[in-house]
């Protein structure tokens, strides 16, 4: 069906954190134009659309929709890969927007946004993983990297709305 080489997985998983972390630390910012300040909304709304097609995607397959399922993890998969791109298009041509939060809410928000930049480096792997044992119909290898694969993979969709709820007031 769909062969992918373990190699490959290996690759994007480390490419695809080193690329965005390098991506986001030039220094000189690229001038893509006004259009982009817009973008951490878009963001924002697309890790909402993530978690939402993940929940919906358990629902199904809790109910043996089978179809459901890949329909809605399928979205969820192109649904971050969107994300992907348009952070990074953010983060090269603007400026890191400092967190003007004070009191208790600013380790909150740390503490939301390391544990989703954290987790998010990590969950790269696992979700290409489920995604090549399931297109391969390996369905046991399936369930065992989706059993953590999953919940992290939620939580860093949950987070980063958390995070751009928190930081949004001090886009400028």
């Amino acid at each position: 069906m769909y062969k992918t080489n373990e190699k490959v997985i290996n690759l994007l998983s480390i490419a695809i954190p080193l690329a965005v972390a390098v991506l986001i630390g030039i220094p000189t910012k690229l001038p893509l134009g006004e259009w982009t300040k817009t973008l951490p909304h878009a963001i924002g709304i697309l890790n909402s659309t993530t978690a939402i097609s993940l929940i919906i995607g358990l629902f199904a397959i809790k109910n043996k929709n089978i179809a459901g399922h890949r329909k809605a993890m399928g979205a969820a998969f192109i649904q971050g890969s969107v994300f992907l791109i348009l952070y990074i298009l953010y983060h090269i041509s603007n400026p890191s927007t400092p967190f003007g939060g004070e009191g208790l809410i600013r380790p909150i928000y740390y503490f939301l946004l390391i544990s989703h930049i954290v987790l998010s480096i990590g969950v790269v792997r696992l979700v290409l993983k489920a995604l090549h044992f399931a297109l391969n119909d390996d369905i046991a290898s399936h369930k065992k990297v989706v059993k953590w694969a999953y919940p992290i993979w939620l939580y860093v969709s949950i987070s980063g709305v958390a995070v751009y709820l928190l930081i949004a007031p001090y886009y400028v």
